[in-house]
């Protein structure tokens, strides 16, 4: 069975470009980047190599990359190291974040509220982004940091982030943007958005697992989570991961020349196909997040009357991979907090699905899958209905 892969907003296939560049470092070159022999420094080399790629995605200086596990680790190092500066958490002190975070930055907020920090969850209009007056209103004389992610990983849609950035740059407040779903689908430039500290995942942009970064703009100073060696300049211990980042430096180089290019233009073409087809065949379907920009590669839609999680299981055993609108905490399934955000009733939040595409999908990955999502949601609705009453 030919199986396809529409589920890049959870994680994206390795390019064979991005392996061909680690493949050395992974069986040949084995030196610690931090040593001073020549093993060690041509990892140094090519770890530099690396920084100097993701410094020119973002349009800052190589020293203001650091290399890091991932994009929860990075939005973890963000907060907490503005957070808790010195050490100490100042119990008072004021975040202002958003209620459709990622749960990397809204664990962290609660972690922060918990521990005496004030936090405000900004609301989202029905459209899914925030409103910037909302957090110029919610600005006071204790708030410290500002976080909002710049485009939203379960309905695509993008954030007003270069707008926010002047509201806290105004207000002498740090500002963060957690960019993992945008970085590879959109133009970034960091001093045109204004933020303090970005946060990126590799393995969203075609690079492998376990790579990340933090943006920290030169000036600022963040407390680090980790203690040991004087690693990424003393930001971040612990011995660099040199494939990684390897890959990671190339994927960078990839997506700038696939914005250049022009590539997502044909991406967005597919998602809207593949959106207008799954409208046009299944009735009670419906996009969330449709009046807003959003990134080109995501859709999000809800279908009325089945559970959303018996539909991925539905399509997955025909051969299509796709992501659900809600996610699986300690072995019950709960409505999407993000859906629910944006005014979407808890069985309609749970009846959506989240269809994210590749670079590398085709139409006829398309093709395919408008064949098999009418089909399959006829058939689930015939065999298991939900009452359409309780939608809202």
């Amino acid at each position: 069975m030919r199986r396809i892969y529409m589920d890049a907003n959870a994680t994206t296939p390795l390019l064979p470009e991005v392996l061909e560049v680690m493949r050395p470092w992974l069986l040949e070159s084995f030196g610690n980047a931090s040593s001073i022999h020549q093993h060690g420094q041509q990892a140094r080399a090519a770890v530099e190599h690396a920084r100097e790629s993701v410094a020119r995605l973002l349009n800052c200086r190589e020293s203001e990359i650091v290399f890091t596990s991932g994009g929860t680790e990075s939005d973890n190092m963000a907060l907490f190291g503005i957070m808790q500066q010195g050490g100490l958490i100042q119990s008072g002190d004021h975040l202002i974040t958003s209620s459709i975070e990622h749960h990397a930055v809204l664990h962290a907020a609660e972690r922060l509220r918990d521990r005496g920090v004030e936090v405000t969850f900004l609301p989202v209009n029905a459209g899914g982004a925030v409103d910037p007056g909302e957090v110029k209103r919610s600005l006071r004389p204790n708030t410290k940091l500002i976080s909002v992610m710049m485009a939203n990983n379960e309905t695509g849609v993008i954030q007003p982030v270069a707008e926010i950035g002047r509201i806290a740059q105004e207000a002498d407040v740090w500002f963060h943007t957690d960019a993992v779903q945008a970085a590879g689908k959109l133009p970034i430039d960091v001093k045109a958005i204004g933020c303090d500290l970005l946060s990126i995942s590799g393995h969203k942009m075609h690079a492998p697992q376990g790579t990340g970064i933090l943006y920290i703009r030169r000036g600022t100073h963040i407390e680090p989570l980790f203690f040991g060696g004087a690693h990424e300049r003393q930001r971040r211990a612990g011995t660099e991961n040199v494939a990684g980042i390897v890959g990671l430096g190339r994927a960078a180089e990839l997506a700038i020349e696939s914005l250049k290019a022009g590539s997502l233009d044909r991406v967005a073409a597919l998602r809207d196909r593949l959106e207008r087809g799954i409208l046009e065949r299944v009735q009670g379907c419906g996009v969330n997040g449709s009046a807003v920009e959003r990134v080109p590669n995501t859709t999000n839609l809800y279908f009325d009357d089945l559970e959303g999680e018996a539909l991925v299981i539905a399509l997955d055993l025909k051969g299509l991979a796709v992501s659900g609108g809600s996610a699986c905490m300690s072995g019950a399934t709960e409505p999407s907090h993000v859906l629910q955000a944006m005014g979407l009733a808890s069985q309609r939040s749970r009846a959506s699905l989240r269809f994210s595409l590749t670079k590398l999908n085709t139409d006829a990955d398309v093709d395919a899958a408008l064949e098999i999502v009418p089909t399959a949601v006829s058939r689930l609705r015939e065999l298991a209905p939900v009452n359409a009453g309780t939608l809202g």
